[in-house]
């Protein structure tokens, strides 16, 4: 995860026609032009769900990320997703919950608790902070009904890893009870520190495994991205399969660039797919990539097709 950009809610009841109206603007090619069709096709009342004409397989879950789809309402959003055939979206805050349920979309990976992607759990001079936060934010998910909160190590700032590691355990320590009484799983991501995330604590797998070991509660997970561990440290198939039961959620982009996970890239995702299907996880898979596309009506079919890609 790059960022993580707030939407206001959209208080407007546009429909869907409406939409795809404004999305197909300076769109060509036939296949976007059916696509938008397809779309207009149905425009069902928020809450409801629209007809599918290429219905998922259902192994697995899927989910966005808000963020890398910023130019769109978190209602547009949410109406791509039900169009999709899924139903969840990563990476939403309480302000946007209500839109969510409106639509009958899942946030799969809550957020707001952080202080940002840097200042994190390995240092002790944001504990206070952060363990005012996250006692309010797991309130928060668990009255709305959910269930994945993300969590990050933040810097390392001249801090021995291994030091970092027993700060981590110290600070989380005083919220996994509560964590735990409400039914919330806290999920720190991995990052890359080689390209994108200089400094980062949980750069690498080995280190996130630990802080789980430590830690040793099942309402605490690391949220595996794949995009940052294959430039962290590769093997991810073989890191997937040994290491499943410390991953409570997966995050998906393209190797270089983070940009469409298709065959320009050096990932292979439907065998990816299919070794963490393997495992028997039941969470999420959550599209992360930033779309090449310039239209938006491109960058949806890239989600499609994303989602395609993954649905083994």
């Amino acid at each position: 995860m790059a960022e993580l950009d707030k939407v206001q809610v959209d208080t407007h009841s546009t429909s869907r026609r409406q939409i795809l109206k404004q999305l197909a603007i300076g769109a060509t090619g036939v296949g976007l032009m059916g696509h938008s069709a397809a779309i207009m096709a149905s425009d069902p009342e928020p809450g409801s769900k629209a007809k599918n004409n290429n219905p998922l397989k259902g192994n697995i879950h899927h989910s966005v990320a808000r963020w890398t789809y910023g130019d769109l309402s978190i209602s547009e959003l949410c109406q791509v997703a039900n169009e999709l055939g899924f139903s969840a979206i990563d990476l939403v805050g309480p302000e946007d919950w209500p839109t969510l349920k409106q639509y009958g979309i899942h946030s799969s990976m809550c957020n707001g608790a952080e202080l940002n992607l840097t200042d994190g759990w390995g240092d002790k001079q944001f504990h206070a902070a952060l363990i005012e936060r996250y006692h309010r934010h797991i309130d928060l998910v668990a009255d709305a009904g959910y269930t994945n909160l993300i969590c990050f190590s933040g810097n390392k700032r001249g801090i021995d890893p291994q030091v970092g590691l027993d700060n981590a355990v110290q600070g989380l320590q005083q919220i996994l009870p509560h964590a735990e009484k409400r039914g919330v799983v806290l999920q720190m991501e991995l990052f890359n520190s080689k390209v994108d995330h200089p400094d980062y604590f949980a750069d690498n797998s080995a280190w996130g495994i630990a802080l789980c070991k430590r830690l040793g509660s099942a309402n605490f997970k690391l949220l595996y991205d794949i995009y940052h561990m294959q430039i962290s440290e590769g093997d991810i198939i073989r890191t997937i399969t040994d290491n499943h039961q410390y991953f409570g959620h997966y995050h998906t982009a393209g190797v270089p660039g983070r940009h469409e996970i298709d065959d320009s890239q050096e990932l292979f995702y439907p065998a990816i797919a299919r070794a963490i299907l393997s495992t028997g996880f039941s969470g999420y898979l959550a599209q992360e990539f930033i779309p090449v596309a310039e239209s938006r009506v491109a960058k949806i079919e890239s989600l499609k097709r994303a989602i395609q890609i993954c649905d083994v």
